[in-house]
């Protein structure tokens, strides 16, 4: 959890929480590349998670989909029945009541993919694979410190606890919005839509600036809310664990495995099941949320 820190200094709580959540760019990028118009374009942890997701995710449902096709089975698979309740889902009780049926099947494919990338970057930035990776080299391999694999142990594993990775995600959905509304009503009437018809005049002084506030304000709910909500349960998990190590510092190692018996490991593995239940319902509220601002859009008469 924490590198031994120098001889007569004890442990730091807080370098090793936000060592944990960090996205470790300066510091520890995992490939090093040249900076363009001053942006540093260096890999970091989050980036290679990003990508690992996106494999993932990519390889997975199409091995689910092909495999049911070339197989010419009758009885789905219990791995294409998942992947078909998670469609079917998504369709009828995100998409469907939110943008209509005229437009379901236009907008469901990008809820979807919102819904299942977020939940996929969510659980696997619970499961400790670099703790393992971690424990694997100090124990077997032994690598130096600026090996490849220690850099890959700094920083945090989810993704969604980055705000540049929410934000790009909430800029997909701001666009939609926009897309939505000009298809479905023309672009200059998606934007006469932003305020209601048949007001006094002098009001629209007043409703046009603050309607534009609020298209801006919903991408930043969006980002704000998913980033927060991942990163502060492991801030919480990592707080909790902490007592451990300043216990140890402050009365020896039995009143540190005391501390982590009685209170550390207890309500650590209770906010771990919390976690799990946040991991479900922050892709849902992104995906729903997403698809009432697109419905927002498309029924602004209503």
């Amino acid at each position: 959890m924490q590198e031994h820190a120098p001889s007569g200094q004890g442990f730091d709580p807080n370098e090793t929480i936000i060592g944990h959540v960090s996205n470790s760019s300066a510091e520890h990028p995992l490939f090093h590349l040249p900076a363009i118009l001053g942006i540093d374009f260096s890999v970091t942890k989050h980036v290679f998670m990003l990508w690992l997701v996106a494999a993932l995710v990519f390889i997975g449902v199409t091995w689910i989909v092909r495999r049911h096709i070339r197989g010419g089975q009758l009885v789905p698979s219990r791995t294409t029945n998942v992947l078909e309740i998670v469609v079917e889902w998504v369709r009828d009780s995100i998409a469907r009541p939110n943008v209509g049926d005229k437009w379901v099947k236009t907008w469901t494919p990008l809820l979807l993919t919102l819904f299942v990338f977020i939940f996929s970057a969510n659980i696997i930035g619970l499961i400790p694979i670099f703790d393992f990776i971690g424990l694997v080299d100090r124990v077997f391999i032994h690598s130096g410190p600026d090996s490849f694999v220690n850099r890959l142990l700094h920083g945090s594993t989810t993704a969604t606890g980055n705000y540049n990775v929410t934000a790009g995600l909430a800029v997909i959905t701001f666009f939609a919005i926009i897309i939505a509304g000009t298809r479905a009503h023309g672009f200059v009437k998606h934007w006469k839509n932003l305020v209601p018809h048949g007001l006094p005049k002098p009001l629209y002084v007043l409703l046009i600036p603050l309607e534009l506030i609020s298209m801006l304000v919903r991408p930043f709910a969006l980002t704000m809310r998913l980033a927060a909500n991942m990163t502060g349960g492991h801030i919480a998990l990592l707080a909790i664990l902490s007592f451990v190590f300043i216990f140890t510092d402050m009365v020896g190692a039995m009143g540190g495995i005391g501390i982590g018996l009685l209170f550390s490991v207890p309500l650590s593995v209770g906010i771990s099941g919390l976690e799990i239940i946040v991991v479900l319902v922050q892709a849902y509220v992104f995906t729903l949320l997403s698809a009432v601002f697109i419905g927002m859009a498309i029924h602004a008469h209503h």
